[in-house]
């Protein structure tokens, strides 16, 4: 028996090397002659996302001066969204180039990575709903309140200097403003510039203004790279000596306030301006779904083998990778995978690459312990059968054992893919477009809070109970052997 789980395993082994070796090489590669761009698109007029000939964009001044940076160096210039708190980390691991996000240069932060020149400044100002403006005329009287900030940020260094204040940190600005309007939070901190793009009759600038001097922005650049950072400079030199910088801010903010003023569109009307965003996201929810189920079916089996091996060293690999995967948050193994490989290997795998392995070695460990169940729960005698019979081990465990395990398991299988598609919205962090991604891209340009999730919600529920019922029939079909 320990021969042909040796076999198996070996068999399922070489094909997970095969697919790893190839995974890496292809990832080397892909930002090959390019300047990779690190931000956190919902920072109008900074960067954000806008729909321009039907097509969603991320525009704002600092990518227009991120594509003057990227021409001078005669580079071809690859955007990367994601969470404000995860762009230092992807530039320490080299998954970036470099970050301009209205980032300000502080001392912790030059600690970590490099800074460029100051291109741009501002002011701080506290946004509140208009009822609540008289109620906070000083920075005294935000003593105790509720109050949202952006996670990582300046802002967010302020608000621990109110006293007693009660902090809702959170990546996306527009996701503060949400808090503000369903009165989670009853003030946020945050720049004019970004500020302006959301003030209207139900959002207002209080009376209250921060004691802090005016916050400067610089671009992020890698520890000690001072070719990049050279170059850097000398571009905003010549940005600034043309006035060039105070022209793209005038331009972004007239594109930030270019939004419809009529009625709120409805829920159906959201869907179907923005359908090509959902579509992508299905997509790429669909093709992670199935790739990490896939894969981890694969490792799973390799897994299940070496534990029913009968090898006590064998045992004790398969039982700790079972139990550290299972007993570990799926976020902190996408974040080794994503920036830990990085910063240790030197291996930048593209958030689709992460992802398909975060979910595929996720589940493996599942999906090992089920087939596992599986093999166990079938009869000894068919082993001993097909043996007495002249059979290879080989060609027992494959026609007769496998067949019968996987059928009993096969419920518990389709399970475990419906739980990775619900999951695999958090490979959204890193900035891949799953549909989690897509809806607050949609809910960033429509400024509509639970629409574009309350949409996503439903494509989750078709794309899991078309799942469940096309298992079902697979299940009724399978069954229907056992009754003749």
């Amino acid at each position: 028996m320990k021969r042909i789980y040796c076999r198996y395993a070996a068999i399922v082994l070489a094909a997970v090397m095969m697919i790893l070796a190839v995974v890496p090489a292809y990832a080397a590669d892909s930002t090959k002659q390019k300047l990779v761009l690190g931000t956190s698109a919902d920072f109008a007029p900074y960067e954000f996302h806008k729909t321009i000939d039907g097509k969603d964009q991320i525009v704002g001044f600092d990518i227009e001066i991120a594509k003057e940076i990227a021409k001078d160096l005669d580079r071809e210039l690859v955007i990367e969204d994601i969470g404000f708190d995860a762009l230092l980390p992807a530039l320490q691991s080299g998954r970036v180039d470099m970050v301009i996000s209205g980032m300000t240069p502080t001392d912790e932060r030059k600690r970590s990575i490099d800074f460029s020149d100051n291109y741009y400044q501002s002011r701080q100002v506290i946004v509140v709903k208009a009822e609540n403006k008289s109620k906070f005329p000083t920075m005294d009287s935000l003593r105790g309140a509720k109050i949202g900030v952006q996670k990582g940020s300046i802002q967010e260094e302020i608000g621990m200097g109110i006293p007693d204040a009660q902090l809702t940190s959170l990546d996306k600005i527009s996701d503060i403003i949400l808090q503000l309007r369903t009165n989670r939070v009853e003030a946020a901190i945050m720049e004019d510039t970004v500020a302006a793009g959301y003030l209207d009759s139900e959002v207002v600038l209080a009376p209250a203004v921060p004691d802090v001097p005016e916050v400067q922005a610089a671009i992020g650049i890698q520890k000690g790279n001072t070719e990049l950072l050279n170059s850097i400079n000398g571009t905003l030199d010549r940005l600034k000596a043309n006035n060039d910088i105070e022209r793209m801010v005038e331009e972004a903010s007239a594109l930030a306030a270019d939004r419809p003023q009529a009625k709120s569109p409805n829920i159906i009307e959201v869907f179907w301006e923005y359908r090509n965003y959902y579509i992508t996201g299905v997509g790429y929810t669909l093709l992670l779904s199935a790739l990490g189920v896939l894969f981890g079916f694969i490792i799973g089996l390799f897994i299940c083998f070496i534990r029913m091996s009968g090898i006590r060293v064998l045992q004790w690999i398969g039982t700790t990778y079972v139990e550290i995967l299972r007993g570990t948050p799926m976020l902190v193994q996408l974040m080794i995978v994503h920036y830990g490989f990085s910063l240790t290997f030197g291996i930048n795998f593209s958030p689709l690459q992460s992802g398909i392995i975060t979910l595929s070695i996720n589940s493996s460990a599942y999906l090992a312990e089920l087939f596992r169940a599986g093999i166990q729960g079938v009869d000894r005698g068919q082993m001993e059968a097909a043996r007495s019979l002249g059979m290879k081990r080989g060609k027992a465990m494959r026609f007769i054992i496998l067949p019968q395990a996987l059928k009993a398991v096969l419920p518990a299988i389709g399970n475990e893919f419906i739980t990775i598609i619900k999951e695999s919205s958090i490979i959204s962090f890193i900035g891949m477009m799953d549909l989690m991604y897509q809806a607050s891209v949609v809910k960033n340009i429509t400024f509509q809070g639970m629409s574009p999730f309350i949409i996503a919600a439903a494509l989750y529920f078709v794309m899991t109970f078309g799942l469940s019922k096309l298992l079902g029939l697979w299940e009724r079909k399978l069954r229907a052997s056992d009754n003749r």
